[in-house]
């Protein structure tokens, strides 16, 4: 019996939709120029031999006795701006999109909305519905059975044209001994004009990361294992001999093994298998060969075309991504959680049992350096990304917005803590874009603590850590090369989530907490950092035991500068719904609460996930359907259901 290694996920991917705003950059940035690389440049294989050599000599350094360890948490998606949409075309209303972190850069998200129509997908299904009869015009089934309820999906829409991405069973489960030949990730284009239909499916092999959308294009980022069978150990086999045998299917395995696969289905059925090709997969001057990130290419306006999706692959691991108009960065966390290999040379030698069996020597874990691996692509180009350069930085990010690109400068927020993790504290490096080579640091903000939240704007940085109280750190970006604190505020609580709320105002979203650090609820803050050396907290409204999904995932928060209406989802011990809060220059202030209705056979209302403003009115979801309610009164317009 043998077991194919695959990658364990141990978190639920973070959802989707609606906010406005402008964006943290002031548009899309100019693309940084591209110089030498020097060490650090990326390095492709000279030939299949070559990447293969190389592959096997790494995965075997580092696989363990278990296999090749790890834990990859879905991607926590991050995002900022949800602008205003003008529409040249009168008819259309006026309407918020998915709250992004770049402007112009779009993100993946449970349901959106072009003003003339809400398309979501839900249980495995698509539905489009008119925002002017607020009536389901069509739906689409793209998952049957238990892929409706364990395949949680998120879109991507231009045009007349959606892409549907499944995150499929390998995201949220542990695969032991199921053997599949491309996961169950996939990724389905739909067109739209008239009823909706399939147009392709591709399945790429391994887990879906994240994806980022500028104009049409789309590019994805798929992380995969070697598929190398390794051998079952013997009863009472030791760890040095579990690695051992490791090793040697490791060395033994075919390129195969790596090479990412893809199956592509056209609308007709026909099936084309691809593979990525030697040439077009490189990797940094270090690597451990245990996993490949792949980005691919998709232009919905043209669909999958002759050259499928211009996959390109790097010998790197990946788990959060954050793009702009011209750069796809991927990082990968350190993996403190997963099973640290023994390297090669410090596999001991174990010898043969004796009666009575000794204790057996085990080898020594050697701990990592908490560092994060950083990769930059360059897409300001159609076609294929081109690697630009690789990059490290000492600590763990928090989610995308930890990473900020600005002048041709990358901004990197980390905590870094002590092995026997009672000691941390958080640092802003600053690295330049087109050779990841570090500018400039500041560091020693929140001694003792971690980082709940950051926010770049421009060329000014916002951090908020937090264990007991809430420092909240202003940062003076404009010199790369020595960036400082200029400003601090110390309140309880802290906020989870920074969003740029008009000149010299900053929003929070969070928990208040006792002086002991205890949470209490919800709270929303409004801070004034007009004064960057002396940033204030102006108004502040706090909805004791409750928590909001705003909290940790951006894209559930919504704020129209146009009126200053905010909605974020609640959830308390006896209720469930979304608060509906007015922001304006001054403060705070609640305007009420929406909640959808209790459905046949339930004593509750369906918690909201995400909300939007279309026209005068305020469209909210849940799993069991959407609301609309008007925007000045909050009186119950339409209820859609969606089950």
């Amino acid at each position: 019996m043998k077991t194919l290694i695959r990658t364990a996920v141990t978190a639920v991917a973070l959802a989707t939709v609606t906010a406005a705003c402008t964006s943290s950059t002031g548009g899309p940035p100019a693309p940084p120029k591209k110089t030498t690389l020097g060490a650090v440049r990326l390095v492709a294989y000279n030939s299949c031999d070559d990447m293969l050599a190389g592959l096997r000599e790494k995965a075997a350094a580092n696989v363990g006795p278990w296999g090749f360890g790890g834990v990859m948490p879905l991607t926590a998606r991050a995002e900022d701006t949800a602008a205003i949409t003008p529409n040249a075309k009168t008819a259309v209303p006026e309407h918020s999109t998915t709250n992004v972190h770049e402007a112009g850069v779009d993100e993946p998200d449970l349901v959106k909305t072009d003003g003339n129509r809400v398309v979501t997908v839900t249980g495995g299904t698509l539905r489009v519905i008119d925002t002017a009869t607020r009536k389901v015009t069509s739906t689409l089934k793209l998952a049957e059975g238990d892929e409706r309820v364990f395949a949680p999906a998120d879109l991507l829409l231009s045009g007349d044209r959606a892409l549907v991405l499944f995150r499929g069973f390998s995201d949220v489960m542990f695969k032991v001994s199921r053997a599949l030949p491309y996961g169950d990730t996939r990724y389905v284009l739909v067109d739209l004009a008239g009823e909706p239909k399939v147009l392709s499916t591709v399945k790429p092999q391994g887990t879906y990361v994240d994806a980022r959308m500028v104009g049409s294009t789309v590019r994805i980022v798929t992380r995969s294992q070697p598929a190398i069978e390794l051998p079952q150990p013997k009863d009472n086999a030791s760890e040095a001999e579990r690695i051992k045998a490791n090793q040697a299917a490791v060395r033994q395995a075919p390129i195969e093994a790596w090479l990412p696969k893809i199956e592509i289905t056209d609308a007709s059925g026909a099936v084309r298998n691809d593979v990525v090709k030697c040439e077009r997969v490189s990797h940094p001057a270090d690597y451990t060969g245990t996993s490949l990130l792949t980005v691919h290419t998709l232009d919905l306006a043209q669909g999958v075309t002759a050259t499928g999706t211009d996959p390109i692959s790097l010998a790197a691991d990946g788990d959060i991504v954050y793009g702009t108009g011209t750069s796809l960065y991927v990082a990968s966390n350190p993996r403190w959680w997963s099973v640290f290999p023994m390297p090669i040379e410090d596999t001991p030698e174990v010898p043969p049992a004796e009666e009575p069996t000794p204790e057996e020597p085990k080898p020594t874990p050697t701990i990592p350096p908490e560092e994060t691996e950083i990769h930059r692509f360059d897409v300001g180009s159609p076609g294929p990304p081109s690697y630009v350069a690789s990059g490290k930085v000492s600590g763990r990010l928090l989610n995308q917005y930890s990473m900020s690109e600005h002048d041709g400068h990358l901004r990197v927020a980390t905590t870094l803590t002590s092995a026997d993790g009672k000691n941390s504290s958080s640092t802003v490096h600053v690295l330049k874009a087109d050779t990841l080579a570090k500018s400039g640091e500041v560091g020693g903000l929140g001694e003792g603590e971690r980082i709940y939240s950051v926010r770049f704007i421009g060329a000014v940085g916002y951090c908020v850590t937090f264990k007991q109280v809430d420092p909240l750190y202003t940062l003076d970006l404009r010199d790369p090369a020595a960036p400082k604190v200029t400003g601090e505020l110390k309140i309880t609580g802290y906020s989870a989530y920074l969003h740029p709320g008009g000149e010299g105002r900053l929003i929070g979203i969070g928990q208040e907490a006792s002086e002991q650090g205890r949470t209490l609820g919800t709270q929303v803050s409004l801070f004034d950092v007009s004064d960057p050396a002396s940033p204030r907290r102006l108004s502040q409204l706090f909805q004791k035991d409750s928590g909001s999904e705003a909290e940790w995932d951006p894209h559930a928060f919504l704020y129209w500068p146009k009126t200053g209406l905010s909605v974020i989802p609640l959830t308390q011990q006896n209720e469930s719904g979304a608060l509906v809060l007015k922001i304006d220059d001054s403060g705070v202030s609640k305007l009420g609460m929406i909640k959808h209705p209790a459905q046949a056979g339930q004593d509750y209302q369906p918690g909201i996930q995400r909300s939007m403003i279309i026209g005068d009115t305020i469209w909210t979801f849940s799993q069991e359907g959407i609301q609309v309610n008007d925007a000045a009164t909050l009186a119950s317009q339409s209820w859609i259901p969606l089950r």
